[in-house]
C-alpha cells in the first residue's frame, strides 16, 4: 500500500492524535451511487466530483483530545447546557431506563437521559476514564466547529469526507472494497446480531472502539466508517444534480447538517449507512451517544 504524507501540526494548542494529519491528494472521484440503498437519504445520482488536496485527521477526535480542548478553553457543550442527550437504550442500566418515560417515536431505542454528555456518555454514574482513546460522543455540530476552530482546523465538506472514505478506490461500497469482512476479518465497528435487541459484538466491541482500532483505509484513515457518526460542514439536501462538480460545499443554508460514516449501532437490516456513499442528517445542536467527528484542514501552500 502506498504511504501517504503526514502533516505534523504546528499549532501549540493542537489536540489531534499523534499531532498528525494525513495529506489527501487532490483528484476526481465518483461521489454518491446510482444504486442507492436508502432512497430518502439522497445517495444518488452518482456524479464526478473534483476535490483539491487537503488534510484529514487520521482518527476521530478522542475523549482525551476533547478533554484537552475543554480544559484549555472552559468550553461547555450543548448537551451540558441543555441538561440531557440521547442515549441508545442498550447501553443503559434497567435502573436508568425505569426513570425515563419518553422516547423517539420512530426509533424507541433512543432515550433522552438527563445528565448524559461527553464526560458521562450513559448519564450520571458513567465515565470516560476507561475510554479516553475512544471517540468523543454527545458532540453537536456547533461543538465540533468550536473544537476545530481551537485546533486551527475545520470540518470536512461532505465531498472531502466521502473522497477520503473511499481511500483511492473507485465505486466500492466500503473504504476497503465491496466485501464487508474480507477473509473473515472485521474492518469496522458496526452491529452484529439482531438490531436493536442483540449485539453479539463479534468485532470485539458492544459500544465504541478505540479510535486506532481496525485496519486503516488506503489513505491511512482509521474508523472512517462505523464507530461514531462524523459531522461534515455541509447543510443537508436530498436533491442532487448529476453534473460534474468542483469542490462542492453543499447548499448555502438549511436546517440540518450532513453526517457520514455510520456508527457502532449500524446494521444492514436497519441502518445500512456504513457505506462511503451513505449519509444522514441532524440539526446542528443535536447530540447522541453515537455522534462524533474528525477534523480537516486546508493544504499548506507549496514553498516558493
Amino acid at each position: 500500500m502506498k504511504a501517504h504524507k503526514k502533516l505534523v501540526c504546528k499549532h501549540a494548542c493542537c489536540a489531534c492524535p499523534q499531532k498528525s494529519m494525513v495529506a489527501i491528494p487532490g483528484g476526481v472521484f465518483t461521489m454518491g451511487t446510482d444504486e442507492p440503498e436508502i432512497q430518502q437519504d439522497g445517495e444518488w445520482p452518482a456524479r464526478r466530483v473534483h476535490v483539491n488536496s487537503f488534510y484529514m485527521d487520521q482518527y476521530e477526535v478522542s475523549n482525551q483530545e476533547f478533554e484537552r480542548f475543554v480544559n484549555s478553553t472552559g468550553y461547555l457543550t450543548e448537551a451540558e447546557k441543555f441538561g440531557d442527550s440521547f442515549v441508545f437504550e442498550g447501553m443503559l442500566s434497567e435502573e436508568v431506563k425505569a426513570e425515563i418515560h419518553q422516547a423517539v417515536a420512530a426509533a424507541p431505542w433512543w432515550l433522552p437521559v438527563k445528565g448524559a454528555n461527553w464526560r458521562q456518555p450513559e448519564g450520571p454514574g458513567s465515565s470516560i476514564l476507561s475510554r479516553m482513546d475512544h471517540p468523543v460522543l454527545h458532540v453537536s455540530w456547533n461543538d465540533a466547529v468550536a473544537f476545530c476552530t481551537w485546533a486551527g482546523k475545520r470540518l470536512p465538506t461532505e465531498a472531502e469526507w466521502e473522497y477520503s472514505c473511499r481511500g483511492g478506490l473507485e465505486k466500492r461500497l466500503f473504504p476497503w472494497g465491496n466485501k464487508l469482512q474480507p477473509k473473515g476479518q472485521h474492518y469496522a465497528n458496526i452491529w452484529q446480531g439482531v438490531f436493536p435487541s442483540n449485539n453479539t459484538a463479534e468485532d470485539g466491541y458492544k459500544g465504541t472502539a478505540p479510535v486506532t482500532a481496525f485496519p486503516p483505509n488506503g489513505y491511512g484513515l482509521y474508523n472512517i466508517v462505523g464507530n461514531a457518526w462524523e459531522w461534515t460542514s455541509d447543510w443537508w439536501a436530498v436533491h442532487h444534480s448529476a453534473d460534474e462538480a468542483h469542490n462542492p460545499k453543499g447548499p448555502s443554508s438549511g436546517t440540518d447538517r450532513v453526517k457520514k460514516g455510520g456508527s457502532y449501532m449500524c446494521h444492514k437490516s436497519y441502518c445500512y449507512r456504513y457505506r462511503c456513499a451513505a449519509r444522514s442528517q441532524n440539526t446542528p445542536d443535536s447530540s447522541a451517544s453515537n455522534l462524533g467527528f474528525r477534523c480537516a484542514a486546508d493544504a499548506l501552500p507549496d514553498p516558493q
